[in-house]
């Protein structure tokens, strides 16, 4: 073997989804993370390919390279990026980050539990409760969402559906369990695989969403959610996801009139659990706090191989 580069990466996962935090930033002049951001895909998109795409990554790993905060109010600054490119802001990575950087011991632990994590989209307050030095929960407060369309009628595999359009961070298009034959279940994988590609097919040419929102609202008296969520390129989110989960939650709220004042679970189809609370609603947009916690999954070393025809990685979706 031949090695001409090593790199150290912590895997954390948050609630199914997996992050992949690398150390060692780019030996680049920047003066904002904006600025740091724009030179990535030239000063280190060998890395990231490297170190997400197959076969020592795969399709949904997400990248995070934490930085020294500019921001005087921060504690530290955090870079997203997918096999796509950079990434504004993942709310879930910021909870793998905070768990990552206490538990390893890089940030000091503080009797407030507040800590301040610098993105492309602003600081973002997150309180990272710990016990017996293991993050035993994280909260983050979610920009608001909001209802845009409803019942916007849509023909799907040879019958008539309707999705709602709701703005939470990104656009989504929001369908309910009971207008769709797959249920939300493992043993209908297949089935759910087949619909969310009909499903992003048939609303391409009518919409802007970034993923289509599956939702089985059945048992929200009972505070319970269960959802599925496809990207534009069909590949399924592993957790219930931040925005997705707000948005299921505005689109139940405002589609039913029930009104929420304790928390609700939201359920992915692999078991994935986020605890969704609304802590304020302004003229229709609701705004939603978020708890859950990450896992360390490994510490790794990868190495570069030059000799590798392998070198640049590869993806399967």
């Amino acid at each position: 073997m031949k090695i001409q580069k090593a790199y150290s990466t912590t895997d954390v996962h948050v609630a199914g989804e997996a992050f992949r935090i690398i150390s060692g930033a780019p030996f680049v002049h920047y003066q904002s993370l904006e600025q740091l951001q724009e030179q990535l895909p030239h000063v280190f998109g060998e890395e990231i390919n490297f170190l997400l795409k197959e076969p020592r990554g795969f399709a949904g790993l997400n990248g995070c390279l934490v930085v020294p905060p500019i921001s005087l109010e921060a504690d530290a600054a955090v870079v997203f990026f997918n096999h796509e490119g950079p990434v504004p802001l993942q709310y879930g990575g910021v909870a793998a980050v905070i768990t990552a950087l206490l538990e390893c011991g890089q940030l000091q632990p503080q009797t407030s539990h507040e800590y301040n994590i610098e993105t492309i989209s602003g600081v973002v307050a997150v309180k990272a409760v710990m016990e017996q030095d293991e993050v035993i929960s994280v909260s983050i407060k979610l920009e608001p969402s909001k209802v845009i369309q409803r019942n916007v009628p849509l023909s799907l595999e040879g019958s008539r559906a309707t999705y709602s359009l709701v703005q939470a961070g990104e656009l989504y298009a929001v369908f309910n369990q009971k207008d769709a034959s797959p249920r939300i279940l493992v043993e209908e994988l297949s089935g759910l695989k087949r619909w969310g590609q009909a499903a992003i097919e048939a609303l391409r040419s009518s919409t802007s969403a970034k993923g289509v929102i599956l939702m089985d609202d059945s048992a929200l008296k009972e505070n319970k959610l269960k959802s599925i969520t496809f990207r534009e390129d069909g590949y399924i989110v592993r957790s219930p996801g931040f925005g997705p989960g707000a948005a299921c939650l505005a689109s139940s709220i405002h589609c039913s009139g029930i009104g929420l004042e304790e928390p609700v679970v939201n359920e992915s189809i692999y078991g994935g659990r986020l605890e969704l609370k609304i802590v304020q609603e302004i003229d229709g947009s609701y705004q939603c706090k978020v708890t859950t916690r990450g896992f360390i999954t490994g510490m790794q070393t990868f190495v570069l191989d030059p000799t590798d025809p392998l070198y640049d990685g590869f993806l399967l979706k």
